[in-house]
């Protein structure tokens, strides 16, 4: 976080990866209105749900009078800090601009998901990208070649942080709020061409600072992984997911192991191995 914008929004920057962990999103074109289902009955239905939301706008933008279906199947929790509800409000609009012949051009896309929030135009693309302003301007930043092949492990309690709560509390820490420019071009460097402590060095989250205020164990979680085999560990977004940086697979099963002996029963306790290359488009 480097600071706030006159538009009452924050202004950001942030090192977005993408990762081979996914919700399947089916899209089809029906008679009329917007319908909306989803294995998990806790997930909105309606414009509550950024995906709903998505296809609303793109249907007013394009001027389109027939109905949409929309089937998710969720397998990224919800407030997990991991972008899934972003990444399906992306997922919609891409699909349905497809299934339209390309009805709008990418800057209305992208002007829409900027509307819908931050971390929407990051998915609009496969790459890892520096996210700056709302979120609206991506930067690719290439292969970060030291993380290829480093495993992670995502580790979430079973409950979830709200962004909303998450932004308006930090507030309260103005020094994480107001970070100077420049330390995300820093942390890509040192992740191009190392060394690679100095860049887990530059690995900040200023939104840690609310959320482990109000959630210790999610900063427990945070410190038990740096106590026991990883090479580093951060929250992810407004969490309440941990990421932990392995060295290979087999150093994050073994910790996945001793989360599960000595964590009461986690959400998520799940391993990605990071691809070379990250387009997964």
């Amino acid at each position: 976080m480097v600071g706030h914008r006159e538009d009452g929004f924050h202004e950001l920057e942030m090192l977005m990866l993408p990762v081979p962990l996914f919700d399947k999103l089916k899209v089809e074109l029906t008679g009329s209105g917007i319908e909306f289902k989803c294995n998990q009955p806790s997930i909105p239905n309606d414009s509550k749900n950024l995906a709903y939301k998505a296809a609303e706008q793109f249907k007013a933008k394009a001027q389109i009078s027939g109905g949409i279906r929309i089937n998710l199947e969720k397998n990224i929790p919800a407030e997990a800090g991991l972008g899934g509800g972003s990444g399906n409000a992306a997922g919609t609009l891409l699909a349905l601009n497809k299934l339209h012949d390309k009805a709008l051009n990418i800057s209305t896309l992208q002007e829409i998901a900027c509307s819908l929030g931050s971390d929407v135009p990051f998915f609009m693309q496969a790459l890892p990208a520096i996210a700056k302003g709302r979120g609206e301007i991506i930067e690719p930043v290439g292969k970060l070649n030291l993380l290829e092949g480093k495993s992670l492990l995502l580790i979430r309690p079973k409950f979830g942080i709200s962004t909303p709560w998450a932004y308006k509390k930090l507030s309260q820490f103005p020094a994480a709020k107001n970070r100077p420019l420049g330390q995300a071009n820093d942390l890509v460097l040192a992740l191009k061409k190392g060394p690679l402590n100095e860049g887990y060095g530059k690995l900040y989250n200023s939104l840690e600072f609310p959320v482990f205020n109000k959630f210790p164990l999610i900063k427990l979680i945070k410190e038990y992984a740096l106590d026991h085999g990883a090479e580093s560990a951060l929250m992810c977004g407004s969490g309440s997911t941990v990421f932990a940086i392995c060295s290979n697979r087999s150093e994050a099963e073994l910790l996945s192991e001793s989360f599960k002996s000595n964590f009461a029963p986690l959400s998520m306790n799940q391993i990605i191995t990071l691809p070379g290359e990250f387009n997964l488009f």
